[in-house]
């Protein structure tokens, strides 16, 4: 697949994550940033060719949380955006997905925004 068409993937889950967001949709944005993060990873493992069993945002967030080779700082952002959420819908820890994603993508070096 273009890496072009995963930028514009990428861009689209993000500025859906932002409205979100900005809608009060917490719950929605979270999703929305995983996804993202799924598209860089995804680009990721197959610039590299590693494979991979789903291209399901959990799968490919797992599957980078558990590759020895990737940065330490990726595999920590994975870890983040795998935690559950809390009874009342929160997460346990102030963690904000959105910009923890963007990071992400720029550690993988997917340049997508």
């Amino acid at each position: 697949m273009e890496k072009s068409f995963r930028q514009n993937q990428y861009r689209q889950e993000m500025q859906q994550a932002i409205a979100a967001r900005a809608d009060g949709n917490e719950g929605r944005a979270r999703v929305c940033a995983r996804r993202a993060a799924s598209i860089a990873i995804r680009e990721y493992l197959d610039s590299r060719k590693i494979p991979y069993i789903s291209a399901n945002a959990y799968d490919l967030i797992s599957t980078l949380l558990g590759l020895e080779s990737a940065p330490e700082r990726a595999r920590e952002i994975a870890a983040h955006l795998l935690v559950r959420v809390s009874e009342d819908f929160t997460l346990p820890d102030p963690l904000d997905l959105l910009a923890e994603t963007q990071d992400l993508a720029e550690i993988l070096e997917f340049e997508a925004i």
